[in-house]
């Protein structure tokens, strides 16, 4: 019966290298067949945008972490929503939130979204008119004594209700093409599409006073108009109330710095506002009542396309059990009601981003805004429908751009730095250890494959970019690797300054080895998790690195550097202790063995003695 081969002392170390070459193939090749050859980059090496928010309340107790944290992820849902993945929103210190939106994003549109960071209320709309209209030119010159009575003005107001109900209709009714025919009532919210009002305004005001012109028959050259009226308040369709009327009165929408003015007081206090859709170049400011929904109220709204109808681009709604109620409570009412008193206006930061119509109450927590939406129009709604709610308000206090050079320049800074560490790293590694420093090399290119792999695969699959930190980190880790290396070296070394031979050398280096790099490299995991989880911006990625590097540390040395090693005993270049084997015996100034006079027989001795 044929005696089964027994086990090496120094074990199989074939087998570990085999098993870390092919991980280190597979994740090479995972990384090719996906596409992710290279590192998703961070704005300070590939250039972005960083957007800096301050927190402000009139209550400094409503500026605490839990809030804050609410309106991280409301923030970071929103600008993703734009389709900037790779953005990155967190929290610095205990008011700041920084916004990171690397190059390749949408950064102006991102820019426009963050910025709107306040609250977002369904508001009930009182009144409306049209902003900037001025009284049209008479068609025909009006006489010398007509120049003293102002004809157009009285004509655009004294035509009874004539313009007011022009501008209801306007307003107030939708065409077939703004109501999207064949739609049910109830079914959906019509987005308000205000045909302009001036035409029909103005050609009352044109007939009107040229018939007193031609009714005269006094010269034209004389007449000199009047300074041009404001018809807005002709135009008004709708009550204002009387806490509002002068502030309605004084609001013009054309004017940048008015209408992108917050005006919100009060949840429960009436309010003016301004749309902020150029309409057949006119403004419309509204009159709202009392807050009847808020934002917070609603779980979801997506961007879709009306394929039943042929109604084009839509936004579906869906609230929660709170909003549900409100909602049908409030669109039961307005459906009862005139235009423009049967307007939805959604608000945000004080800026109407819609206000349509309601035709019937909207049971159920769901509903539908349509009516002449683009697609952009229509997933901008959405994105600031579900995440336009947040629970504190923010100011832009600081917006950085740094440019691809720049960031190029970074990089190419930071990879010299590398470059520059690796190579003193392998000179020293090759004048000092000599062949052994090869096997240094090795597991420093093996620590690079896996690590360079792993981050191209995390930024293809988590979002993970590289900053110039995270650079940091790996250069450090090649010093980490280097630090593992010089252990294990020298404790074979120690071994055959005692006189030992190399391969039991090897086996007995390892556990005190062994013990020392685990101690070393647990101290340096925990201090970047620890340093990740405490800091924030940019220092994470430095955290995030150098963890992961460490980590890779142990694997390589346990899988590749020992295994590799123990081979490399095995052959005479090694064992024999070659001048340039790094394992010189003499060199190491090694005692003489003195192992044969310890196993010499104690009675062949006795005998030698007695010859």
């Amino acid at each position: 019966m044929a005696t089964p081969k027994s086990r090496p002392r120094d074990g199989y170390p074939g087998r570990a290298l085999a098993l870390i070459l092919v991980v280190t193939v597979g994740l090479v090749a995972l990384m090719f067949g996906t596409g992710n050859t290279k590192p998703r980059l961070g704005i300070d090496l590939a250039g972005g945008t960083s957007i800096t928010l301050s927190a402000k309340s009139s209550d400094p107790k409503a500026i605490n972490k839990s809030n804050m944290d609410i309106a991280t992820g409301i923030i970071e849902q929103r600008v993703n929503g734009m389709g900037v993945s790779e953005a990155e929103v967190q929290t610095q210190g205990d008011r700041n939130i920084i916004v990171n939106i690397p190059k390749g994003g949408d950064k102006q549109t991102a820019a426009d979204q963050v910025g709107t960071t306040a609250k977002l209320f369904f508001r009930p709309v009182l009144a409306l008119a049209p902003t900037g209209v001025p009284a049209p030119t008479p068609s025909a010159t009006p006489s010398a004594g007509a120049t003293g009575t102002p004809a157009a003005a009285p004509t655009a107001t004294g035509t009874g209700s004539a313009a007011p109900s022009a501008a209801a209709t306007a307003a107030g009714t939708p065409s077939a093409s703004a109501t999207k025919q064949g739609r049910p009532a109830g079914e959906a919210l019509a987005a308000d599409n205000t045909p302009s009002p001036v035409a029909t305004t103005g050609a009352a005001a044109s007939a009107t006073p040229s018939a007193p012109a031609a009714a005269t028959g006094t010269p034209p050259a004389a007449a000199t108009p009047p300074a041009t009226p404001d018809l807005s308040a002709a135009m008004t369709s709708g009550t204002v109330p009387p806490e509002l009327a002068a502030q309605f009165a004084a609001l013009d929408c054309s004017k940048p710095d008015q209408r992108n003015k917050n005006y919100q007081g009060e949840d429960g206090a009436p309010t003016v506002a301004c749309t902020q859709k150029d309409d057949q170049g006119l403004y419309y400011k509204l009159a709202l009542g009392p807050v009847a929904v808020e934002g917070k109220n609603v779980t979801k709204a997506q961007a879709t396309i009306d394929t039943q109808q042929g109604g084009g681009w839509q936004v579906q709604l869906q609230f929660d059990g709170k909003g549900t109620d409100a909602f049908t409570a409030v669109t039961g009412q307005l459906a009862t009601q005139q235009s423009p008193n049967n307007q939805f206006a959604i608000v945000l930061d004080g800026q109407v981003v819609s206000h349509p119509q309601v035709r019937s109450a909207i049971p159920g927590g769901s509903a539908v805004i349509s009516g002449g939406f683009g697609q952009e129009e229509a997933q901008n709604l959405a994105n600031v429908l579900s995440f336009g709610a947040l629970p504190l308000e923010f100011q832009t206090s600081d917006v950085t751009t740094v440019s691809p050079q720049l960031g190029g320049d970074q990089l190419k800074a930071g990879l010299i730095a590398g470059l520059i560490g690796m190579i003193l790293v392998v000179l020293y590694s090759l004048v000092y250890y000599r062949g052994l420093g090869l096997v240094s090399i090795a597991g420093l290119l093996v620590s690079a494959a896996l690590t360079y792999s792993i981050m191209s695969l995390l930024g293809g699959g988590i979002g993970f970019a590289l900053n110039l930190p995270a650079v940091c980190g790996a250069i450090v880790a090649i010093g980490i690797t280097a630090d593992s290396f010089i252990v294990y070296f020298e404790r074979i070394r120690d071994e055959v300054r005692e006189g030992a031979l190399l391969r039991p050398a090897v086996q007995r280096a390892w556990p005190r080895a062994r013990r020392t790099i685990l101690v070393s490299d647990f101290v340096s995991f925990l201090c970047a998790a620890v340093l990740y989880v405490v800091s924030v911006g940019k220092v994470q990625g430095f955290a995030f690195t150098l963890g992961l590097t460490t980590a890779l540390d142990v694997v390589v040395i346990f899988l590749f550097t020992k295994p590799l090693i123990t081979l490399l005993a095995r052959r005479k270049f090694f064992s024999d202790g070659h001048p340039w084997s790094g394992l010189d015996p003499k060199r190491l100034g090694a005692r003489p063995p003195l192992r044969s006079t310890r196993r010499r027989n104690p009675s062949s001795s006795a005998a030698v003695k007695g010859a």
